[in-house]
């Protein structure tokens, strides 16, 4: 066994302390071919693909531009990281370069490289992952500043190009390049200083989820029992700025009160990054209510269909996902967040993969131009509207 699958095992069974109980219907594996030199373990199908539906998903790809609303390539934010934790060590060493190399065999416009703002701070427990303590003076922001650096230091990959502006992210899939598109998982490097948000925008920062695993000064979490019941003062305050800056608001593990509030308040539409619809066998706090969805989708928002093993165990799963996500929301509101590199159980093996949802999405009969939008249309639009003009270079 490689080292690669080795970590990649190893990552699975570390994730799956996230307590994702669902039951989910089997379905059966399809055989497909390896790519040369790749030991990752094989996507899942359970559904028929044939080699002409297969290059329709390729070539969808040349036509349209796709984006990955949020992931974590090769889990750079580990590197560098001088204090290891039981936690951080169980993730095996970065794979920056093997995942650029997906990213760019799976032809990828963009995604979104998320920071994660509390790693530092999760634990590995028995319900779950967790913040098991807080932070200390200063702590928060160090550790912004050295996944800030790491990320610019990755673009010095000739296959990686900023995403900076919309259209940097046309222009990456005509030159057969990926738009770096930076983000942070949590708001926690905030703390109370708002020129932070400024400052954020200014190091190339495009969009960052308020919450994770901590509860932090903004808002809850879905996976902790309320503090603050919705979202705090200081958090309206934030989102203030982050409208105001152009920086996306991300929802993904915000609760529905901290949903409800944002939304009350925020003159952008938001997205949630990562997720899905819950259903009755399915029904984890990580995934959202129809209510909930419908609420992000009525305030011009954005939901990213998650491949993850909470209430997926195939492929063939991951594209009733999205479609339950567009019959709830519609076709203008859908989009794709693989969480990738740092996924629970994902359903999708790697980017090496990623022309199989449209290859799939297009064999379910759904139309071109629909499959267009929820591959990355739908994500440009919010990029759009939220992005201030005066930041276009």
């Amino acid at each position: 066994m490689s080292r690669q699958l080795t970590r990649r095992k190893a990552l699975g069974g570390l994730l799956a302390c996230a307590g994702a109980a669902a039951f989910v219907r089997p379905s059966r594996a399809q055989d497909i071919k390896v790519p040369a030199g790749d030991t990752a373990p094989l996507t899942e199908l359970g559904m028929e693909l044939s080699a002409e539906q297969r290059a329709a998903g390729v070539a969808f790809l040349e036509r349209h531009v796709s984006v990955d609303t949020h992931s974590h390539p090769g889990r750079f934010f580990l590197k560098r990281l001088t204090e290891q934790t039981p936690m951080t060590r169980s993730f095996g060493e970065p794979l920056e370069d093997q995942a650029i190399a997906d990213l760019s065999a799976g032809n990828v416009s963009a995604t979104l490289f998320c920071a994660v703002a509390d790693m530092r701070l999760i634990e590995m427990t028995a319900q779950g992952l967790r913040a098991g303590r807080d932070w200390t003076p200063g702590e928060a922001y160090a550790d912004y500043r050295r996944q800030l650096a790491e990320l610019k230091t990755l673009l010095s990959n000739p296959a990686l190009t900023p995403g900076l502006i919309p259209a940097d992210i046309d222009a990456a899939r005509r030159r057969h390049k990926t738009g770096a598109i930076f983000a942070v998982e949590g708001g926690d490097f905030i703390e109370d200083r708002l020129d932070r948000v400024h400052a954020a925008i200014s190091d190339g920062v495009r969009a960052i989820t308020l919450v994770h695993y901590h509860v932090n000064q903004i808002g809850d979490i879905q996976t902790e029992a309320p503090v603050h019941n919705g979202l705090t003062a200081l958090g309206k305050s934030i989102i203030a700025e982050m409208n105001r800056t152009g920086i996306i608001i991300d929802l993904a593990h915000a609760t529905f009160a901290v949903t409800k509030d944002v939304l009350s308040v925020s003159s952008k539409p938001i997205m949630v990054s990562h997720t899905n619809i819950a259903t009755a066998s399915a029904n984890h706090p990580r995934l959202i209510s129809v209510e909930h969805a419908k609420l992000v989708a009525a305030a011009g928002g954005i939901i990213g269909s998650w491949p993850s093993g909470m209430g997926q165990v195939s492929f063939s799963d991951y594209i009733d996902s999205i479609q339950r996500l567009v019959d709830t929301v519609g076709i203008d509101h859908a989009a794709i967040g693989t969480d990738m590199d740092a996924n629970f159980k994902p359903v999708l093996r790697s980017y090496r993969d990623w022309s199989l949802i449209p290859a799939a999405l297009l064999a379910r009969g759904m139309h071109d131009e629909d499959v267009a939008k929820i591959m990355g249309g739908n994500f440009l639009r919010v990029f759009k509207s939220n992005l201030n003009i005066h930041h276009k270079r």
